[in-house]
């Protein structure tokens, strides 16, 4: 009897001590704070960019160049930083690049006399520090984290990147207006000295480190420990392999197009688009905003379906959806918030980044171990076809005196994305 009461007690321990939440979501929650304040940094230049012209008199060309390298970096970090990540851990690179941008935030205050100190504190250091914590990152703590429900947890991880991307900015706005530029800039240093404490207490490495496997997982079924690999060498062969492989291009070419539909479009011609209809600079903030929290929902049931439906049948749907929109759109500004033009941020919004989490499982598909890293270069393509709408719309609304075209473009490049998805190859289940 004692015996079996014993082993009862042994079972009840074991139990109970057997975590109710599974670490690896205590990773997503952590790793989301990390995007969040990341992300606060890549949209707050379009708003300080008017108070730096007015009260330290920079040239915009200046100022453009230090957005155009931050830009750059943005996207050319992200790769080698996964390789990093796998070579020297998740939560020291993580938090490094959470320092500089602690640190970044700090310069720009304290030691930027002239644009070219702008330049370097943030085109270089911004530039190094946000790229290495994209949605890259993001795609490496979940394929080392889960088995299952992948998608799932690269939809909150997406989801959580874009939300700093737009959802803060109407603060950061009010905080423009009732202060100096200087107070943006710095709240974005706080929030980042937070995510970096954050960081260096709650993250782990590995399922292993805290003695359970990935969420999902079979005994036995982790992926290989890369750490003794040199990263750049790795990186750069992950790209050297994928560029031989049609399935690369195919979804190197649909996120080009994601990108100048998305990023290289809100963030550079949404808001003079609506300044031209006589929309205030607060209104068209605040239209980003929504479409900055319908993201949330947007790329978290994105990442729900991506577990559930043919990823690229997803792709094809969310494509045209958001050509639709963008289509409709010239005739829906108005000078104020009309119910019209939150509807279009609300659809817009949950449209936006929903096409990462399958895009993300078809590179799994196609890349296996190495998947973060030729994410990471399909990622590169994302911020070039940014750019090229970001050049190609200012140069449209000169010559045409109209963004319209602009909008009418996306959306045709919305259908050609539309028919790479539906032609992508299909993801094994």
């Amino acid at each position: 009897m004692q015996v079996r009461i014993s082993d009862a007690r042994i079972h009840d321990t074991s139990a109970r001590a057997r975590p109710r939440i599974h670490p690896a979501w205590t990773m997503v929650a952590v790793a989301a704070l990390a995007l969040i304040a990341a992300g606060s940094f890549t949209t707050i230049a379009g708003l300080i960019t008017e108070p730096l012209v007015t009260t330290r008199e920079w040239s915009r060309g200046g100022i453009g160049v230090a957005v155009a390298v931050n830009m750059v970096l943005y996207g050319a970090v992200a790769p080698f930083s996964a390789a990093l990540m796998d070579r020297y851990g998740i939560r020291r690179v993580t938090a490094s690049a959470l320092a500089v941008l602690v640190a970044a935030s700090v310069l720009m205050v304290t030691a930027a006399p002239t644009v070219v100190w702008f330049a370097l504190w943030w085109g270089l250091a911004v530039g190094v520090g946000t790229g290495s914590i994209t949605m890259v990152f993001g795609a490496t703590v979940a394929n080392r984290w889960f088995r299952r429900r992948i998608g799932l947890a690269t939809g909150i991880l997406t989801a959580a990147g874009v939300f700093g991307q737009f959802a803060l900015l109407p603060v950061l706005s009010v905080l423009l207006a009732h202060q100096h530029w200087q107070r943006p800039v710095l709240a974005c240093g706080a929030f980042a000295a937070l995510a970096l404490i954050v960081v260096l207490v709650f993250l782990r490495e590995r399922p292993e480190s805290v003695g359970v496997g990935r969420y999902g997982a079979a005994p036995g079924e982790d992926p290989d420990d890369t750490r003794a690999v040199n990263p750049f060498a790795r990186t750069v062969g992950a790209l050297t392999a994928a560029l031989r492989d049609r399935r690369f291009w195919l979804l190197a070419t649909m996120f080009a197009l994601c990108g100048a539909t998305t990023n290289g479009l809100m963030w550079s011609h949404f808001t003079p688009a609506a300044h031209d209809h006589g929309m205030a600079a607060t209104a068209a903030s605040s239209m980003l905003a929504v479409i900055g929290v319908a993201n949330i929902l947007g790329t978290v049931t994105a990442g729900w379906l991506t577990d559930r439906v043919e990823p690229r049948y997803l792709l094809a749907v969310f494509f045209a959806a958001r050509g639709v929109s963008l289509a409709l759109l010239p005739a829906l500004f108005s000078s104020g918030l009309s119910p019209d033009l939150v509807a279009f941020a609300v659809v817009f919004g949950i449209l936006d980044v929903a096409t990462v989490p399958p895009t993300l499982t078809l590179c799994r598909a196609c890349f296996g171990d190495d998947s973060a890293l030729v994410f990471g270069w399909i990622s590169v393509f994302h911020q070039v076809g940014a750019g090229a709408m970001a050049l190609a719309g200012g140069l449209i609304r000169e010559l045409d005196g109209s963004y319209t075209p602009v909008w009418l473009a996306a959306a045709c490049a919305c259908v050609l994305a539309a028919v790479l998805g539906a032609v992508a190859p299909r993801a094994s289940r």
